[in-house]
Formats: structure tokens, C-alpha cells, sequence
């Protein structure tokens, strides 16, 4: 087949690989489409962690039909046993002559392997087909394979003069309902949405996701001294998710304890204000691949501080605020890795309009490199990443 007869089916795999977004974690989302004389055979996803492989799904779909056809799938198949058998054995005795791959598994434990195994049984094995959009797809997953950590989007709505609030106190409604959808449908698709204690005590959040057919992703709250008050919403809400407080080593017992009582997870890391790339390790280690973090400026700052944040989206809203004290996006100091002018500027950059708001949206320098060097075949930066519980 020809490029564009590759692409066009790639494409359809990738349109199956989006309906996993936000549900497969610690494994990515996959598609996977069976193709025989030009036809669609099969089709695939996967849908949640412990569940077939999108590969399997489309070959069984497929069944017999799949003897002799083309697999193309957005990620490489794996050549491991997990809780699922391994893809590359299925691909293997369903007769596939020819397996199109969007994207290498960055995982240690496939990373090139899964390709090998086809080739050495004789399958005809084309890679890089797409791989851009697969790649984008699939960059929480990437992130948290090749660094220990999730991949943390920073977002925020703010005025058209850079303020997120009138007053610190005080919530201040800056975007439309279009921009509000928008942050729902974020959420859908991030594993856990995080926020710091400032931003509970002058929104009483619920960081639920209420948009139909979404899921509710884990609610994180920075409090290292515990002042959350216990008939915040967020203890209260009736969802699957849990919420876990994130505590320092000088939090309260007894508020520790109250907490639990109340249904809270609280999660006490060292220090008296317990750094992000502590509390990522730790979210990473449960299977958490991505967190949409709507704090105010001093945990956007911190995170951009600590060089943990990948991904940047910024909601301007047609209004001003005004004042020197307001509060921005990003407060503190001042932030480090800035170029001549002292800006740290975003890469990869999308513009869009939502009703009457724009939401600008860009990836961190580090990221972004990451995510080019896994397009051009392979980012260099690697670590071993003990597999999370559930993966597979």
C-alpha cells in the first residue's frame, strides 16, 4: 500500500485510540484497525487497564478475515505477558502479514522489542506512519515511561491583563460556558486534577468532571498544615474518584486522622511544604499518567520552579480586573530557564477561539523536545520505570 492508504487507516486507528483517553491508565490508549483488500476487517481499542489490547480486539473482530491482511495499530505491540498475553503472539498466529506502527513503545520493558519479534517471524513491519499525531496522543503515557513521572498540564483561565482573581479570597468568573465545557472535557481525559489548599478555601471546589458519559478524575489538594475544613464539597462529593490530601511531616495528627475519617485519602510526604516531584513520583507509582493541575500562581509557580510541568493551557477571557495585588497565573520570584528576555516560552503553540474566550495552548521546552525526539525515532532521555500496579 501507498503512504496515503497508510495514513488514511492510521488515522482511523487513531480516532479508536482517543475513545481510552483517561481510562487505560497506567497502560496507554491504543487503536488498532484490521485491513484485507482494501476493506476494514476489525476494529479495536483498548478500554481499561487489565482488558484485551486494542490488537486483539480488532484481530477478533476480524477473525478469520485477519489471515493474510494488514494490522495497523498506534502503538508497537507488545512482546511481554502482563494481565493480557502478549500482541505480538496474537498478531503472530492470526496470520498477519503486515503490521503499520505509528509510534515505539517507550515502555523498558518493549522499546523496540515488539517490532523485533515480528520481524524475526517473517511480518512485514512499517513504523513512523503518523507517528506525530500518535505521539501527541499518546504523550502522558511517553512522559511517564521515560522520566518516573505524569505528565502535568498547568492550566488556567485569566483576564486580558494577566489576572486570574480579583481578590486572592475570592473566585472571580473570567471565561464563558464554551471555556467551562472545555475545562470538563480536560478533566475527562486527565487522570487527576490537583489544586492547592488557597484554591479550596475561596472556590469550594468539587473538581468533578460533569460533562455526559465523562469520569471523574482524582482530586488532589496541596495542604501541608491540613486547613482544609471538613465540609469542603470535594470530601463530600458522591464519586468512584477518591480525593487525597497531600500533607508535610508537621500536619496535625488529629487533623490527619479527621480527614481519613471523613473519607479522604491523606498522603504525609517529608517537609514542612513537601515538594511536587515527591508527590508525582508517588502519583506515578499508583499508575497516574496525568494530572491537570488549576492551582493558583503559587503552585503553578512551584511546578514550573521544580521543572515538572510539560504542558501549558491559558483561557483569556474579554474582560479587565486591574490592581497590583491581584493575582496572576504564575507568582513568586521570578521563573528560571528563561531566554535573553527573561521569558520562558512555550513551543508547538495552538491558538483557538471558544465563544467569546481564546485559549492558547503550548508544551514547556523539555517537553516538547522529549515528545520531538520520540517522533524522530527515540528520546535519548531514559530511566527505568518499575511498572506500575494494574499494567497491562
Amino acid at each position: 500500500m501507498d503512504d496515503r492508504t497508510d495514513a488514511y487507516y492510521m488515522r482511523e486507528a487513531l480516532t479508536l485510540a482517543r475513545r481510552g483517553l483517561g481510562r487505560t491508565s497506567p497502560n496507554p490508549p491504543v487503536g488498532a484497525v484490521v485491513v484485507r483488500e482494501d476493506k476494514i476487517v476489525g476494529r479495536g481499542f483498548h478500554r481499561r487497564a487489565g482488558e484485551a489490547h486494542a490488537e486483539v480486539v480488532a484481530l477478533q473482530a476480524a477473525g478469520p478475515r485477519a489471515r493474510g491482511a494488514t494490522l495497523y495499530v498506534t502503538l508497537e505491540p507488545c512482546p511481554t505477558t502482563g494481565r493480557t498475553g502478549p500482541c505480538t503472539d496474537a498478531i503472530l498466529q492470526a496470520g498477519i502479514s503486515r503490521v503499520v506502527v505509528a509510534a515505539r513503545d517507550p515502555d523498558p520493558h518493549v522499546d523496540g522489542r515488539g517490532l523485533q519479534r515480528l520481524r524475526a517471524a517473517g511480518v512485514e513491519v512499517t513504523t513512523g506512519v503518523l507517528a506525530r499525531e500518535a505521539v501527541r496522543l499518546l504523550e502522558a503515557y511517553i512522559v511517564h515511561r521515560r522520566t518516573g513521572r505524569p505528565f502535568v498540564t498547568l492550566k488556567w483561565a485569566m483576564s486580558l491583563d494577566g489576572k486570574i482573581s480579583a481578590r486572592r479570597d475570592r473566585r472571580t468568573m473570567i471565561s464563558g460556558e464554551w471555556s467551562l465545557r472545555y475545562d470538563h472535557t480536560l478533566r475527562n481525559v486527565h487522570d487527576a486534577v490537583l489544586v492547592g489548599i488557597g484554591t479550596v478555601l475561596a472556590d469550594d471546589p468539587q473538581l468533578t468532571c460533569r460533562i455526559p458519559g465523562g469520569r471523574d478524575p482524582l482530586r488532589i489538594v496541596l495542604d501541608s498544615r491540613l486547613r482544609i475544613p471538613l465540609h469542603a464539597r470535594l470530601l463530600h462529593v458522591r464519586s468512584a474518584a477518591p480525593t487525597l490530601v497531600v500533607a508535610g511531616e508537621r500536619a496535625p495528627r488529629e487533623r490527619v486522622a479527621a480527614l481519613r475519617a471523613a473519607g479522604a485519602e491523606v498522603l504525609v510526604l517529608p517537609g514542612d511544604r513537601p515538594a511536587l516531584r515527591d508527590l508525582l513520583a508517588a502519583l506515578a507509582g499508583r499508575g497516574i499518567l496525568s494530572v491537570l493541575v488549576e492551582g493558583g500562581g503559587t503552585v503553578h509557580a512551584a511546578a514550573l520552579a521544580e521543572d515538572v510541568a510539560h504542558k501549558v493551557v491559558a483561557i483569556v477571557g474579554p474582560g479587565l480586573i486591574g490592581g497590583a495585588e491581584a493575582p496572576t497565573p504564575v507568582d513568586g520570584a521570578g521563573l528560571p530557564g528563561g531566554d535573553g528576555d527573561g521569558m520562558l516560552r512555550l513551543a508547538g503553540v495552538t491558538v483557538r477561539r471558544l465563544g467569546e474566550d481564546v485559549v492558547i495552548e503550548g508544551y514547556l521546552p523539555a517537553a516538547q523536545a522529549l515528545l520531538k525526539g520520540e517522533v524522530e525515532g527515540g528520546s535519548p532521555a531514559r530511566v527505568s520505570v518499575v511498572r506500575a500496579a494494574g499494567s497491562g
